[in-house]
């Protein structure tokens, strides 16, 4: 796509570009049933005991860290080599450096990301999200996690977040399952 970063195809988890694949909380390595905070890895239950990815003791212990760990990062740990999960700044570039056209691909809904420097494109499909256990949004929304904290609320991850109507920058609570799309240098 000619960007800093090279996409993946797919999420993580799919085998073709219109499949959801897996979701993952922030900072964990493995799905499971349920996503709340009393079974999120980074705390001892609530969002101000976090453990790990904290910069403010009003939240917890403090190690000052705001990308994860390569330990942490999903796509390093299923993929390995150069792949990892991207940061809030690779999915501000995704974003401004290509055209997003919500289409239709193969009966899943989604977004064509098309490169303005040099046409490639990838599909990122309306995969919606885990929380609790259920799975909530497939078909009209995306929830794609980046590697960064958010340093607004120590308790999120940043994360873009769509749906027919456009694109956006979001942060939200790390306990959440989101989509995963891979990136390597």
């Amino acid at each position: 796509m000619g960007l800093s970063v090279k996409w993946a195809t797919c999420n993580l988890g799919a085998n073709q570009p219109e499949e959801f694949g897996d979701y993952y909380a922030w900072g964990e390595t493995e799905t499971k049933e349920n996503y709340n905070w009393s079974v999120y890895i980074w705390c001892n239950g609530s969002h101000d005991s976090l453990t790990k990815y904290n910069t403010s003791g009003s939240y917890g212990s403090v190690d000052n860290k705001t990308v994860l760990d390569e330990v942490d990062d999903v796509a390093n740990a299923k993929l390995g080599g150069r792949w990892r999960m991207p940061t809030d700044a690779e999915w501000t570039e995704l974003r401004t450096k290509c055209t997003w056209t919500w289409t239709t691909q193969n009966d899943v809904n989604g977004y064509m990301v098309t490169s303005k420097i040099n046409g490639n494109s990838i599909f990122l499909p309306a995969a919606g999200y885990r929380i609790y256990t259920y799975l909530s949004d497939t078909g009209t929304d995306g929830y794609y996690w980046s590697s960064s904290l958010d340093m607004e609320h120590l308790y999120h991850a940043r994360n873009i977040y769509f749906n027919s109507g456009g694109v956006y920058r979001y942060g939200n609570y790390r306990f959440n399952g989101y989509s995963v799309r891979p990136v390597s240098k």
